[in-house]
């Protein structure tokens, strides 16, 4: 099967604006993964941050996070206005999609059922308010599968009849711009992705970190 270069098709949608800044309904995972992509697409859309996010656990982390993101819009100099919208916070509708999945790896099916949650809610918020688009942040973590997240998309654009905009936001450096947006503004990173069963993982990562370190033997942890 061919790859498809989403940042092309990207480039494509913004040349064929000319100069107009159409609405986007941008779903937003958090404030770093917002950061380089507030300041590349504020150029050429008028956004509105869209945050729902049900899988994030506990309510204080989820507090936390929507707290920075309001902190990185009110900083971040764009040239097209970005405002802020929260969606519902029901940990119950996760964990119904996560049943029977809880024991599978990051980036399985729980995950891409994750993925589809919350793009379909930014999809049915996109239609409800009129946007002309929508799409999400995720693509720019290393750790997500652009691939399931633009074919989610897609999908969700022909059921909703909203325009979905392709993405994959890691290319051009866009997660290494996020990092340096991120010390530049002195941005919370979280590391693990938000639900609970990543934040196990994240704690079975750290405690083979510990006993490598107490061993002689340093071992790096990623953020996800």
């Amino acid at each position: 099967m061919m790859k498809i270069n989403y940042q092309k098709q990207l480039d494509g949608v913004i040349a064929g604006l000319h100069g107009e800044a159409p609405t986007l309904l941008l779903h937003a995972c958090c404030a770093p993964c917002s950061s380089y992509v507030l300041e590349y697409l504020s150029d050429y859309f008028r956004i509105t941050l869209f945050y729902y996010n049900p899988n994030i656990s506990p309510a204080e982390e989820y507090r936390k996070r929507v707290e920075e993101v309001k902190r990185l819009i009110a900083a971040l100099p764009v040239k097209n206005p970005v405002s802020f919208l929260e969606g519902n916070y029901d940990t119950g509708r996760f964990f119904a999609l996560a049943k029977g999945h809880e024991d599978e790896p990051e980036g399985g099916e729980r995950c891409f059922s994750c993925y589809a949650l919350r793009l379909r809610e930014a999809a049915l918020a996109a239609k409800a308010g009129g946007f002309d688009y929508f799409t999400t942040t995720l693509s720019i973590s290393p750790y997500k599968n652009a691939g399931k997240l633009n074919e989610i998309g897609t999908a969700l654009e022909k059921e909703v009849g909203v325009r979905y905009l392709y993405s994959d936001f890691k290319k051009r450096n866009g997660y290494k711009r996020s990092i340096e947006l991120s010390a530049q503004y002195d941005l919370y990173r979280q590391d693990y992705c938000g639900c609970v069963f990543s934040k196990a993982e994240r704690d079975r990562r750290l405690k083979v970190q510990n006993f490598s370190t107490r061993g002689g033997e340093t071992v790096e942890n990623h953020p996800i």
